[in-house]
């Protein structure tokens, strides 16, 4: 039996440093014995089915095998169809009435506590929010993401030191929802 997952790359494609093209990922992925792989946007995501691993094998496989393919390293989170459907669900957030600009989502390679955010003045970065999730954390940014006080603090080394963590726009939240459930 296979499941069907997303890998989300960090920080990739950003400049001119770190270039992963998606056709060499799409070639990778599928070297690795993926099915159906598929890429979505130049930003680093991957839709594939496997039969075997957990989301953490596989992020790791993925992981070693960037680093053995491009020369450098990429984290790397791997999540299931059912997961990235919740994590749409639970949005605590009026999704449908925002503009997807607006609303991200931050996926964590570990659970999150809201004690790491405790040194977070929620009231002084106001109109923007985030509230927490399962292995996520959902950002409303008014302004957009460019534009966000808030979005620059909770990016912060020390709040996320030990965990890797991704954010995505809605759309690319919504998207790949639709690609892993296909």
């Amino acid at each position: 039996m296979t499941t069907t997952y997303a890998a989300l790359l960090r920080g990739i494609n950003v400049g001119g440093s770190r270039m992963v093209p998606m056709a060499d990922l799409r070639t990778l992925l599928t070297g690795l014995g993926y099915e159906d792989v598929r890429t979505y946007l130049q930003s680093g995501q991957a839709v594939f089915a496997s039969g075997h691993g957990d989301e953490e094998s596989l992020a790791s496989e993925i992981t070693h095998a960037i680093e053995e393919h491009f020369g450098f390293g990429v984290d790397v989170i791997v999540r299931d169809h059912a997961y990235l459907k919740a994590i749409a669900d639970a949005c605590p957030f009026p999704a449908a009435d925002l503009e997807p600009k607006q609303l991200h989502v931050t996926y964590f390679s570990a659970p999150v506590t809201p004690e790491r955010f405790a040194e977070i003045d929620e009231s002084a970065y106001l109109p923007e929010e985030f509230r927490l999730g399962d292995r996520a954390l959902y950002l409303y940014a008014p302004n957009g993401l460019g534009r966000s006080r808030l979005a620059e603090h909770l990016a912060k080394p020390r709040i996320n030191k030990g965990i890797v963590a991704t954010t995505r726009n809605w759309n690319t939240v919504v998207k790949l929802v639709e690609l892993t459930g296909a």
